[in-house]
C-alpha cells in the first residue's frame, strides 16, 4: 500500500478529493500572471485535496501526513499571484474553505476562522456594528482572510493604515505546527511576523483576530487627466489631505483605463489617464471642491450620481485597482505581465517621472498610493508589455538602478521576491514548527539551501525579525 493510499484510509470520514482534474485545479493560483512562472509551474499538481471542517480535523490530517512524510500545502481561495500556494512537491492540498465562521465581533476587533471570505467578514461586521476591516485586497469578494495574511501585503485601505507588515494591522494568529503531535500556538506582537507572508511554510493559520475601523458608504470616482504626471501630482496631494477620507487612490496611465476597463470605457477617452478613487460619501462635496482646485482634473464618473443601471453593471473601483488592473489587462491583451515597485518617499514623484520617461508605453504606469513607514508615497504595479525574460530582467534592473526597489512577482520563493527576509529567528521557528520540512516545501530558500546567505542589504517589505 502506498503512503497516499494509507493516508486515505487513515483520513476516511473526512472530505477527500482525488479526481486528478479537480486536484490540479485546486493546486493552482494566479501564477500565470507571470510568463516566467507559467513556464516553471504549469505542470505542478498535488495528489489529494483534503477539506477539513474543524481545527480537530486539521490536526488529524497533520498527524497522519507527518507520520507518512507527506507534504502539506495550505490553500485559501487561490487568488495569490506567484505560486505561493502551489504544491511543488505534490502531497496534500489542505483546503481551508470550510473554516469560514465569524466567531466574534466587538468594538474595534473581529475574530474569524482562516477560510472566511473577506467581503463576508465585512458584511457581518457592518450588519453587527457598522464596522469593517482596515485593509483588503482587490480580490475582496473571493479571497480568504488567512490567505491574505499568509500571502498578501496590503491593498485597499493602505492609504490610511499602511500594510499588513505594520504593527497593529493583525492582532493575533492561531497557528498549528506540523509535528508528530501538532501544537496550537497563539501568536501576537513581534511573533506574528514569523508566519505572516510566509506562504504557510512554518505553520497553519486557523484563526485570525483583526482590527476593525468604522464602515462608510464608499463612492467610486474616476478623475481624468490629459497627462499622466498631472494625475500623479493630484493623487499625491489627495493622499496628503488630512480632512478628506479616502480608501483608495490609484493613478493609471493612458491608454490602460480606456483599453482595459471595458465596462467603464464609455466614460474615458483613449488618451486619458485616470485616478481611481474611493471616497467616503460624506466627504464628496469636499472632494469635488478639491478637484475644482486643479484645472487639469475632471470627474469622469462618480457612483453616487450615476444612474442605477450603471451602478449595477459596473465593477466596484477596487476591482479596477491593485492587481485587478493587471487581471483586466490580461483578458484584453494576454501577453502582458506586471511588476511590484516601491517609489520611496520623499522624491516619489520624480522617481515615477524618471521611469515613465525611460520606459514609456512598453511599461504603462499604474500606481497605488499608500502610507509607508508613516509617509504618503506610492507603490507601482506597472503593466509590462512582455517580450522576453531577458528584457524583463533589464526593466527590473532599470528600476533598481534608479532607486525604485522591485518586489519581483516572477519568483515563487519568499526571499527572491523581496517581500520577506528569512533570518535566523524565522529559520529557527521553521525548524521548531515543521521539523521535517513538510509544509509547502520549496518556497523558503534558507531551509532548502543551508549555505544561502540571507544577510542581504536588499529592501524587504516584511523586514526580518532579527533586528527586533
Amino acid at each position: 500500500m502506498s503512503n497516499l493510499d494509507q493516508l486515505k484510509t487513515e483520513l476516511a470520514g473526512l472530505q477527500l478529493e482525488d479526481n486528478p482534474q479537480i486536484v490540479k485545479q485546486k493546486s493552482r493560483d494566479f501564477f500565470w500572471y507571470s510568463p516566467v512562472l507559467k513556464q516553471q509551474l504549469d505542470h505542478v499538481t498535488g495528489d489529494l485535496v483534503v477539506t477539513p471542517k474543524s481545527e480537530e480535523e486539521i490536526i488529524q490530517v497533520l498527524k497522519a501526513c507527518y507520520a507518512l512524510d507527506i507534504p502539506v500545502t495550505t490553500r485559501g481561495a487561490g487568488t495569490g499571484n506567484y505560486g505561493q500556494a502551489m504544491p511543488l512537491s505534490g502531497g496534500v492540498i489542505l483546503n481551508l474553505a470550510e473554516l469560514n465562521k465569524v466567531k466574534s465581533i466587538r468594538p474595534g476587533v473581529v475574530v474569524v476562522e482562516a477560510g472566511a471570505i473577506i467581503s463576508k467578514i465585512d458584511e457581518e461586521c457592518r450588519a453587527h456594528s457598522g464596522q469593517e476591516l482596515r485593509l483588503h485586497p482587490s480580490t475582496y469578494r473571493t479571497a480568504t482572510i488567512g490567505g491574505f495574511i499568509a500571502g498578501g501585503s496590503g491593498g485597499v485601505g493602505s492609504i490610511n493604515w499602511g500594510g499588513l507588515r505594520d504593527l497593529g494591522n493583525v492582532i493575533r494568529l492561531r497557528v498549528l505546527t506540523m509535528e508528530a503531535e501538532p501544537r496550537v500556538l497563539e501568536l501576537t506582537g513581534e511573533d506574528l511576523h514569523k508566519v505572516m507572508h510566509a506562504y504557510g511554510t512554518n505553520g497553519i493559520i486557523t484563526e485570525v483576530e483583526m482590527p476593525l475601523t468604522a464602515a462608510y458608504d464608499w463612492v467610486d470616482v474616476l478623475v481624468g487627466f490629459d497627462e499622466f504626471m498631472d494625475g500623479v501630482q493630484f493623487a499625491d496631494r489627495l493622499g496628503n489631505q488630512d480632512g478628506l477620507l479616502v480608501k483608495e487612490i490609484a493613478p493609471i496611465a493612458a491608454p490602460v483605463p480606456h483599453d482595459y476597463f471595458l465596462r467603464h470605457k464609455k466614460f474615458i477617452r483613449k488618451d486619458q489617464s485616470v485616478v481611481v478613487c474611493m471616497v467616503a460619501s460624506f466627504a464628496m462635496d469636499a472632494f469635488a471642491a478639491f478637484v475644482r482646485r486643479n484645472s487639469k482634473a475632471s470627474i469622469l464618473y462618480r457612483s453616487d450620481l450615476a444612474d442605477e443601471a450603471d451602478v449595477k453593471s459596473l465593477p466596484p473601483a477596487y476591482e479596477l485597482a491593485w492587481n485587478h488592473t493587471t487581471l483586466r489587462g490580461l483578458r484584453v491583451e494576454p501577453g502582458i505581465t506586471y511588476l511590484q515597485v516601491l517609489y520611496p518617499f520623499p522624491d516619489q514623484i520624480e522617481k515615477v517621472r524618471t521611469m515613465v520617461e525611460l520606459l514609456g508605453d512598453e511599461v504603462p504606469a499604474h500606481l497605488e498610493y499608500v502610507r509607508f513607514d508613516g509617509k504618503i508615497t506610492c507603490f507601482g504595479l506597472p503593466i509590462v508589455r512582455y517580450t522576453t525574460e531577458e528584457r524583463l530582467n533589464e526593466i527590473i534592473k532599470l528600476h533598481e538602478d534608479n532607486g525604485c526597489p522591485v518586489f519581483n512577482p516572477h519568483r515563487y520563493t519568499l526571499e527572491e521576491g523581496g517581500m520577506k527576509q528569512t533570518d535566523e529567528v524565522q529559520l529557527a521557528f521553521k525548524k521548531e514548527a515543521d521539523p521535517k520540512g513538510l509544509l509547502n516545501p520549496g518556497k523558503m530558500i534558507a531551509w532548502e539551501d543551508p549555505s544561502y546567505d540571507y544577510k542581504s542589504d536588499k529592501l524587504f517589505l516584511f523586514p526580518g525579525l532579527q533586528p527586533a
